[in-house]
């Protein structure tokens, strides 16, 4: 089976155009196998299938890190912080502290053993630029580069909890199903859409997008 996943992740990987190295590929099967020891505890995902699980979080949170990485180039690349809000079992936090080892990433959620189910993958798979932390995101100040959510909440409740964590020049990016033109319509003046973009999640035949949204005066 282990094999089998590991040539699904292989092809998924060359599909989205992401150049990752053994070791980074070797992680990522470590993490989905982390997430399935503690999930039968934690309940992290309603996702029990090996197979599924591979595709529907690993593949998916993939899906978003060329243009993560992207938008990361255009602002200066190294030493940038990446807070991820809501982040359950570490999706799409994990990934991305994986597959952008010079990225800081933060997750944080308000249930203390997923915090700590972060921690642990942090100490197993060797990420010292992953961080858990429990909180509520309110309370937290960064300053963060980026504040990233999959599937936590509606866009105007995501933006107005984190905006305090939020640096000057940061940008909100938040993964979401079909496009949400109601979501977008409900946010307030102060945050501006400045792009939609569309995901292809390898052996997934959903809609899938990224929201990218900014602080304006």
């Amino acid at each position: 089976m282990t094999a089998a996943l590991a040539e699904t992740l292989r092809t998924g990987v060359k599909a989205l155009g992401l150049a990752l190295d053994e070791g980074q590929i070797t992680r990522l099967l470590d993490f989905q196998g982390l997430l399935q020891k503690w999930n039968r505890v934690y309940n992290l995902t309603a996702v029990r299938d090996p197979q599924e699980m591979l595709t529907h979080h690993l593949l998916d949170s993939l899906a978003a890190v060329a243009p993560l990485k992207r938008h990361l180039a255009q602002q200066g690349g190294a030493g940038q912080r990446l807070l991820d809000v809501g982040s359950g079992g570490g999706l799409p936090g994990v990934v991305f502290a994986i597959c952008c080892p010079d990225l800081e990433v933060s997750c944080v959620d308000t249930v203390a053993k997923k915090a700590a189910f972060i921690q642990q993958a942090a100490a197993s798979l060797g990420l010292k630029n992953l961080h858990g932390i429990h909180a509520r995101v309110e309370t937290l100040a960064g300053p963060f580069d980026v504040v990233s959510c999959r599937a936590f909440a509606a866009l105007a409740d995501f933006t107005a909890w984190s905006r305090q964590a939020l640096a000057p020049h940061g940008v909100w990016l938040a993964m979401k199903g079909r496009q949400p033109q109601d979501e977008i319509a409900a946010l307030p003046a102060g945050v501006q859409v400045f792009h939609v973009e569309q995901l292809a999640v390898p052996g997934l035949d959903a809609e899938r997008c990224i929201c990218w949204m900014r602080p304006v005066a």
